[in-house]
């Protein structure tokens, strides 16, 4: 076995032991997110089973987590945009849900929940003020890259909770991928970017890592069948939202408890790079929730 010391978010060592193996080199690509400050955060209803309005929240907590986060993007040299954040909509934070890039044109968002509809509104008139042209706004509840994975050959779709199956051939439509419906079967993983994320998304073989028992069996078939080289998560890992990563290519950002994972990843020749999210989870959300991207 080889020891891996990496830093998680408070600097102090996490040590991970690896078998030593003929991983590939990865090789990470600077990408453009759009994050969004939680200056209004707080539980005030609850849309998830990770939610109780009745729990302690901390906002200063939460800024402090999502500025480590993007302190880390930057660090690993990618670009971060940011929309400002509005009263009265405390999930703002979690931009991954308000929109869906792909070469540079945009479908939107249309929440279920009543109390997140507004948001969709504002992160369209940001991607109009920046200079976006084709930005459309889907007619189906759509709630984008929370259920919207791109693999770099086809679009992983999710739904059972928030999106609509329809919305699927809308993305299909609007974005001009190849779109792959998986059905969600467990309420604590009620988004697809808390069950899978996409490892490598620029290469020939697109690897991901997932959580089977969050998928119908059907899905679980489709995914075997797809990516039979996909890193498998346990029940720990889900547990945390450890799959609430974000990958360049090499680094992969996830959250500090999920070490099962990260030993996994690192069995594949990724990096994986832990941050606190602690207070932004009691809302549901880590890593990927904060962060969309921006293809193209």
């Amino acid at each position: 076995m080889n020891s891996v010391s990496l830093l998680g978010s408070a600097n102090e060592p996490v040590v991970l032991d690896v078998a030593a193996s003929a991983a590939p080199v990865r090789v990470p690509t600077a990408r453009r997110y759009l994050m969004c400050p939680p200056r209004y955060f707080a539980v005030e209803y609850a849309i998830n089973p990770w939610m109780d309005p009745g729990a302690p929240i901390s906002t200063e907590l939460a800024v402090e987590q999502w500025n480590a986060l993007r302190d880390t993007y930057l660090r690993l040299g990618h670009h971060v945009e940011t929309i400002t954040p509005q009263p009265g909509l405390p999930d703002m934070v979690f931009a991954a849900n308000s929109g869906t890039v792909v070469d540079g044109r945009v479908l939107g968002s249309r929440f279920r929940a009543p109390q997140r509809a507004a948001e969709a509104e504002h992160f369209r008139r940001w991607f109009v003020d920046n200079g976006y042209g084709a930005v459309v706004m889907p007619e189906r509840t759509n709630e984008a890259e929370g259920d919207f994975a791109w693999t770099g050959t086809v679009m992983l779709a999710g739904t059972g909770f928030r999106t609509d199956p329809a919305a699927h051939a809308e993305a299909q439509e609007v974005l001009g991928v190849p779109v792959v419906s998986l059905q969600l079967v467990d309420p604590r993983y009620y988004h697809l970017d808390v069950a899978l994320v996409v490892l490598d998304d620029r290469s020939e073989r697109p690897l991901i890592a997932y959580y089977p028992d969050a998928f119908s069996s059907g899905s679980r078939q489709v995914l075997r069948r797809l990516f039979p080289d996909a890193v498998v998560a346990n029940a720990d890992d889900a547990a945390c939202l450890g799959l609430n990563a974000v990958s360049d290519g090499r680094h992969v950002v996830l959250p500090v408890e999920a070490t099962h994972l990260a030993e996994q990843v690192a069995l594949r020749g990724f990096e994986p790079v832990f941050v606190d999210v602690s207070e932004l989870r009691k809302s549901g959300g880590g890593p990927k929730c904060c962060t969309m991207e921006l293809r193209g």
